[in-house]
C-alpha cells in the first residue's frame, strides 16, 4: 500500500474490519414451553452480572417443522431477561425468514468440538500390504493442539479464549477479567476475575486455581457466583468441577 493509500485511509471517517467475538449459543428446543423463561430466568439470576447485555445467539437447529411460535414476542421475551439476541442459527424455512424479519443475523452452524484425540498405532498387516500395492497413498495426521499459556497477569476488561484446549495463565486474574476455554482451566495465583470452563459443553471440563477468589464460575454452563462459593473455599487453592450435574469444589492437596 503506497503512503499516500495510507493517509487517505487514516482520513476516512470509517474503517472496515474483520474481527472475531466468543458469544453465548442460546440452544432452543421447545419455545413454546410455558416454563422456557421461568427456567431462562433461573439461570440468568445464578450470574446476573456476567449475563446482563450479553450478546447471544439463538439456535433453532433442532426445531420441528410444524413448530408455530410468535419469534418477535420470543425475542422480546429474551431481552426482558436483559440478554441480547443479535442472530441465529438453523432452523425451519419459516423460522429462519422471521428471524430475519425481526432484524436477526444468520450465523454459520457449528458444532463443538469434542475435546478427545484417538491415536491408534499402525496396523503391521497393512504395512505389508502397502509395500506390493502400488497407487495414491493417504497420509493421516493426527493433529494436536496445545495448550494456551498466558505468563503476564490478565487484567480487568481482558477476555482470554482457549478454543478447543485447556487454558493455562501462570499468574493472577483480575476481577473483571474473563477467562474462557474449552477445556480445563489452570490459574497459578489467584483468580479474581470470571473462569469458564468447558465453554462448548465438555462436561469433565475442570477449574483449577491457588487462590479462589472469582466473580463467576463455570463448568459446561453450570455457574456459581462468589456469593455462593463459602468461606472453606475463600482464597484456597481448589478445583471445580461437575459432580453429577452439580458445580462442586473441592480442596486442592499442595502438601
Amino acid at each position: 500500500m503506497s503512503s499516500a493509500s495510507q493517509v487517505a485511509e487514516r482520513d476516512a471517517p470509517f474503517q472496515l474490519r474483520g474481527n472475531s467475538f466468543t458469544m453465548m449459543v442460546l440452544k432452543v428446543f421447545a419455545p413454546t414451553s410455558p416454563d422456557f423463561f421461568t427456567q431462562l430466568n433461573v439461570k440468568v439470576r445464578q450470574a446476573p452480572n456476567f449475563f446482563r447485555n450479553a450478546p447471544v445467539v439463538l439456535d433453532f437447529d433442532d426445531l420441528p417443522d410444524s413448530v408455530v411460535f410468535d419469534l418477535g414476542a420470543f425475542v422480546a421475551q429474551v431481552r426482558a431477561q436483559h440478554l441480547l439476541p443479535v442472530g441465529f442459527q438453523g432452523g425451519p424455512q419459516a423460522v429462519r425468514e422471521a428471524a430475519m424479519t425481526v432484524g436477526l443475523t444468520p450465523m454459520p452452524s457449528g458444532r463443538a468440538a469434542k475435546l478427545e484425540e484417538v491415536v491408534k498405532a499402525p496396523d503391521p498387516r497393512l504395512h505389508d500390504q502397502q509395500a506390493h500395492v502400488a497407487g495414491p497413498q493417504v497420509l493421516i495426521e493426527v493433529v494436536h493442539r496445545p495448550a494456551v499459556v498466558v505468563t503476564d497477569p490478565v487484567r480487568s476488561g481482558m477476555r482470554v479464549y482457549a478454543e478447543k484446549t485447556d487454558l493455562i495463565v501462570a499468574s493472577s486474574v483480575s476481577p473483571g477479567a474473563e477467562l474462557l476455554a474449552d477445556g480445563n482451566i489452570h490459574v497459578y495465583g489467584a483468580l479474581r476475575g470470571r473462569a469458564l470452563a468447558g465453554f462448548s459443553g465438555d462436561t469433565g471440563a475442570r477449574i483449577f486455581c491457588h487462590s479462589l477468589e472469582a466473580e463467576v464460575l463455570s463448568v459446561a454452563g453450570n455457574y456459581r457466583v462468589s456469593e455462593d462459593i463459602g468461606s472453606d473455599f475463600y482464597k484456597k487453592a481448589v478445583q471445580v468441577f461437575l459432580r453429577d450435574g452439580v458445580l462442586s469444589m473441592d480442596l486442592l492437596k499442595t502438601g
